[in-house]
């Protein structure tokens, strides 16, 4: 063990539950990728791509808020404290009652927002409005997508708990159906339907079905798939739900603060909604692979370190999540924001996107990776509060990162269009962050390990030498617009694999054993 690596103290199940995530989400980030390489493809930036991506986007966004975003942040902890505390048969109780409940309330938003789509379109995309048959179309995707947002909080209620028992990968990999659904849907659809954008909306909704009945088998197999019954008087369900209502302005800020980019961008030119897609989904990649990867697998270890008072475990492992997702973070924050013009032309630029949809995506793209670090942070330190069922601390701090995010959008959005929605949400990123960060040293519930002045020099060094890769390894710009497909892949994945090599080499010959590190007791 190296000097300044010895205080990073990690069970190896930690790591390989994180690894396991990480890798079934890699899977999925990599179809999602070729999922919107098939979009970009056939409808490029257009109109129609526009209507989509809104009507997709909204009950998407609900779903992080209240599935994956407030409701599991409830839930976990529970769970977890009936786990460690009382027998398979209570669990199995909290498990029904909670699914029931949960699914009603879902069951009347679905119908309410397939009801109310025309209102619910006008609401997120306002700037629609003077385009009458652009509204109109995302009112007719957005009543096929919308029933989408119970199928899929259905299923995050399933991954949760299959995640509170250790069953990381079947969650993980879920996601692979939805991009399966939506390029199978795209390619085979498309052509035959008068509205060719419909399939992709059609490809959601099938996407929904079948990643609920995937899960559902696994449920059983540990004895935990529930029989549904509404019961708000339960002490497990009402817990919930006093938690789960503060908790929808927690973690899922930066969720908010995405949907008012997209709100804005409506009132932009065409297109304007689409490129930030397409750079948001590049950015989401590190984020969903590794800053996702780790939170899912520290909420319920927290949670179980905190239901046994083991405080300095605790702690422990909020450093070894701080480190990890910091190894990543800056390398891929780099990364994307020196080859985002090549990215965006290689990945996307194949059909109907032209040369200026790509340079519009690689500068919101930039600016949104330069919140990538934060971003990421806030996965790790959120789920310090709520693991202790702190729910107002977060909130406080998330709903001052949201009006700091509005009050930067509208002072970004003249001068710098849509490029300026993405600075203002990576800059409300790292005040929701430092606030976090802040607040868990001041609770004296984290406090930092030995050793972070000696590893943030390691890291600087590893990245100096990245960045002069990168500096002397990338061709000019004319080359992305003008090689084929084959030339750009092969340069993109010869650039990629040699910064990953040089990277950790680095790291290698200052002394930094990653395998130590991540394995340490």
């Amino acid at each position: 063990m190296r000097p300044g690596d010895k205080a990073i103290k990690r069970p190896p199940s930690l790591l390989r539950s994180s690894g396991v995530v990480g890798a079934m989400t890699m899977i999925s980030r990599v179809l999602g990728l070729a999922r919107d390489m098939v979009i970009a493809n056939l409808f490029g930036a257009s109109a129609g791509a526009d209507a989509f991506f809104v009507a997709f986007k909204i009950p998407n966004f609900m779903r992080r808020l209240f599935a994956e975003g407030a409701f599991s942040q409830a839930f976990i902890p529970v769970l977890s404290e009936y786990k460690t505390r009382y027998t398979l048969e209570e669990v199995r109780r909290l498990v029904s009652r909670v699914g029931g409940t949960l699914g009603l309330v879902l069951l009347a938003v679905t119908l309410l927002g397939v009801a109310g789509a025309d209102v619910l379109a006008f609401l997120f995309a306002p700037g629609f409005s003077d385009d009458a048959e652009k509204l109109a179309l995302t009112v007719e995707l957005l009543r096929l997508t919308f029933p989408y947002l119970f199928l899929i909080s259905m299923t995050a209620f399933a991954g949760s708990v299959l995640n509170s028992y250790g069953y990381f990968a079947i969650p993980a990999i879920t996601p692979v159906l939805l991009n399966i659904s939506l390029i199978m849907s795209a390619i085979f659809l498309s052509a035959s339907m008068d509205e060719p954008i419909a399939a992709l909306a059609w490809g959601v909704l099938i996407a929904g079905v079948a990643q609920l009945l995937f899960q559902l088998p696994f449920l059983r197999r540990i004895g935990l798939l529930p029989a549904p019954m509404l019961d708000i008087r339960h002490e497990g369900v009402r817990r919930i739900g006093r938690l789960m209502l503060p908790a929808l302005f927690g973690v899922s800020v930066s969720q908010i603060n995405l949907l008012l980019d997209t709100v804005l961008a409506s009132f932009l030119q065409t297109g304007s909604v689409s490129w930030l897609y397409y750079s948001d989904r590049l950015t989401e990649l590190p984020l969903g692979v590794f800053g996702i990867a780790v939170a899912t697998v520290i909420l319920p270890s927290l949670s179980s370190r905190h239901a046994s008072n083991s405080t300095v475990e605790f702690s422990r492992t909020l450093d070894w999540g701080v480190r990890t997702v910091l190894i990543i973070a800056l390398p891929a924050t780099l990364a994307l924001t020196w080859l985002a013009e090549p990215l965006i032309a290689t990945l996307f630029q194949h059909g109907a996107l032209t040369d200026y949809d790509v340079l519009q995506s690689s500068r919101s793209l930039q600016a949104y990776a330069m919140g990538l670090p934060f971003f990421m942070l806030i996965k790790v330190l959120a789920p310090g509060f709520f693991s202790r069922q702190d729910i107002r601390t977060p909130v406080k701090i998330g709903i001052i990162a949201m009006v700091a995010n509005m009050i930067m959008n509208l002072m970004l959005i003249l001068p710098l269009a849509h490029v300026g929605l993405a600075a203002a949400t990576s800059l409300s990123g790292a005040l929701n962050a430092g606030f976090l960060w802040y607040t868990l040293h001041k609770q004296g519930v984290y406090h930092r390990q030995q050793g972070w002045g000696l590893f943030f020099l390691k890291l600087l060094a590893a990245l100096i030498g990245l960045g002069l890769l990168l500096f002397l390894a990338t061709p000019d710009d004319a080359f992305w617009y003008s090689a084929n497909w084959y030339a750009k892949g092969g340069w993109m994945l010869g650039i990629a694999g040699a910064g990953v090599a040089i990277y950790f080499a680095l790291l290698y010959l200052m002394g930094f054993r990653l395998s130590q590190y991540l394995h340490s007791q």
